[in-house]
């Protein structure tokens, strides 16, 4: 079996789908399928869609760092939306492409842990590898599994995970390529163009003077902790183009390059 390769979504490309604009989720499951013999896992997230069901619900979305506060008593509403609607709305878009697709979240087969995240964010968790037995059977019987960011703690409380964070963990966990899609190319530099190698000096410099800033600020993060653990690159790459999974898995650099830090 090739190296399986975790692709991780969110942002606008479920935004549109929660809208009825399937294309873009389509375009990139086609490609998926068109991987014969290539081991995928799909993580995601949906925080858009978090976003506007705690609206309507009349909650305030408050963020630190570009990353999601998470109160308990939006837990609820927050692992239903991603662990339940985003994740089947997937799994049922694959299906209708004839992918076989199984929707699971961090916490099944004890696939990942997670410990309670020290930023002061709440209800959220920092995962860690732990059990790679359920994805190695559902992989080996050539199924898509499609993971939602919502693990749990060890005394069995949900978590919301950012899905980076998640995606980096189940590639650690099975040694895998990993690509992050992302609503634009790749990171841009101080001028505006986007970069096709960043290391992490250059990532700080660019974080520091507030270029990286906001959602690209996990990720950056998420992609150099990822580059750094699996001492390889990393892609962060746009979702509009997801032909470029293709190109990836030929070797071809797509989007930018994050690269690992060898000191």
């Amino acid at each position: 079996m090739n190296k399986p390769i975790v692709i991780k979504i969110g942002g606008a490309i479920l935004d549109g789908y929660s809208q009825g604009k399937v294309a873009a989720l389509n375009a990139l499951l086609t490609v998926i399928a068109s991987l014969n013999n290539q081991p995928v896992v799909l993580v995601h997230g949906g925080g858009c869609i978090v976003d506007e069901m705690l609206a309507q619900a009349g909650f305030v979305t408050e963020k630190k760092h570009g990353l999601r506060v998470t109160p308990k008593a939006q837990m609820p509403m927050i692992s239903g939306a991603l662990a339940g609607n985003v994740n089947k709305a997937i799994v049922a878009s694959a299906a209708s492409l004839k992918l076989p697709a199984v929707g699971l979240s961090l916490v099944d087969g004890e696939m990942v842990q997670c410990q309670l995240s020290p930023m002061q964010l709440g209800q959220v968790g920092v995962p860690y590898p732990y059990n790679s037995a359920l994805l190695d059977t559902l992989l080996k019987a050539k199924f898509l599994p499609i993971i939602s960011s919502i693990g749990a703690l060890e005394n069995g409380e949900l978590v919301n995970v950012n899905a980076d964070d998640a995606a980096v963990a189940i590639c650690q966990l099975l040694n895998a390529e990993l690509v992050l899609l992302t609503d634009v190319n790749g990171v841009k530099d101080g001028a505006g163009k986007y970069l096709s190698s960043l290391d992490q000096q250059l990532a700080q410099e660019l974080i520091s003077s507030g270029v990286i800033a906001g959602g690209m600020t996990a990720k950056v993060n998420a992609a150099l902790q990822a580059a750094n653990k699996l001492r390889r690159s990393i892609a962060v790459a746009s979702w509009q183009s997801p032909e470029q999974i293709v190109d990836l898995l030929n070797g071809a650099n797509i989007g930018t390059r994050i690269q690992p830090s060898f000191t």
